[in-house]
């Protein structure tokens, strides 16, 4: 059954019902985030069943609802989540799926803006950041209307790590990921910190390892992650559900969070016309500010080999 309710803040549509879109929804119900959730999918029968199921917990949770729909649901949503596309398989890189998502999306922004053009779209179908410089260019939208997914899940991932490596609460780790959500990420050591100690002062005085091997190895898990994932269970969905759930809620809230979402650069450490993840202000507007942080001559070169890594595969796009 379709909730009716108008103007309710809270309101989000999520374009793809599978693993990440129904996780998505899930997380969102269960942090008390959205407060009415369209669920659209090509396979209506499987929205359906995904609708009725989180409904069934609806006694344990805060209030919320959740229906299928169609595109004319994101009328009256806030942030439109896409996860639909097709899905990455094992020895498959995310800028593989390029192609074959770029045509799904030409389909599919249209058909949003036909009810929505005010909402913020937020990607997170991969190859995420291609996929959302492909969203702005078919929307017309402003560039702090669309957001990708980007390194969020990325930078928790580099926390986790780290936590574990240290022996800390990764609560108290902060830190990370910028450029391609993918295989030319970029970890920030420089501005990485334990309890607002930087590694370099905070490493000498915790008994643990963490030296130039173990960095380079906690980085390539990082980047590897989601690959070991997909070949053990076939694809990965709870982390990053979590991680969307984080950005809706910065921006329902309008908290201002900082978070590594990915949007459109104009010029940041020279980077142009390219959709990127860095350090980047969150709230009720979608991108507030995008920070040019201070990076080291390594880090900075390897964003800039990201940026050209990704524009490489956007010149071969038809848009």
């Amino acid at each position: 059954m379709k909730c009716y309710r108008e103007n309710d803040p809270n309101k989000i549509a999520i374009i793809g019902a599978g693993g990440v879109g129904a996780t998505t929804a899930y997380a969102l119900m269960v942090q008390g985030i959205a407060s009415q959730i369209a669920l659209i999918d090509i396979n209506k029968d499987k929205a359906e069943g995904e609708a009725m199921d989180l409904n069934h917990g609806s006694s344990f949770i805060k209030p919320a609802e959740v229906y299928a729909g169609d595109y004319s649901d994101c009328k009256g949503a806030n942030v439109i989540i896409i996860t639909a596309g097709a899905n990455q398989k094992p020895d498959e890189t995310r800028l593989d799926l390029v192609k074959k998502n770029t045509e799904i999306f030409k389909e599919m922004i249209p058909e949003i803006m036909k009810y929505n053009d005010n909402a913020i779209i937020l990607v997170v179908s991969n190859p995420v950041d291609i996929l959302t410089y492909v969203t702005l260019k078919l929307s017309g939208l402003p560039k702090n209307k669309v957001i990708g997914s980007g390194t969020v899940l990325d930078s928790s991932r580099f926390r986790s790590l780290i936590s574990r490596n240290c022996e800390v609460a990764a609560s108290n780790v902060h830190g990370y990921i910028i450029g391609e959500h993918g295989d030319s990420e970029v970890p920030v050591w420089s501005l990485t910190n334990i309890a607002g100690t930087s590694l370099d002062n905070y490493c000498p005085v915790c008994n643990y390892n963490c030296g130039n091997e173990d960095r380079k190895e906690i980085a390539h898990k990082v980047k590897t992650s989601a690959y070991q994932i997909i070949e053990k269970k076939g694809s990965t969905f709870y982390a990053v559900a979590l991680a969307v759930a984080r950005i809706v809620r910065s921006i329902l809230r309008d908290e201002n969070s900082i978070l590594t979402v990915s949007s459109l650069m104009e010029g940041q450490y020279g980077v142009e016309d390219i959709c990127l993840s860095l350090p980047t202000i969150v709230n009720s507007s979608g991108i507030k500010r995008v920070l040019e942080l201070p990076l080291d001559p390594e880090e900075e070169s390897g964003f800039i080999n990201s940026a050209n890594t990704l524009k490489e595969t956007t010149k071969k796009l038809t848009l």
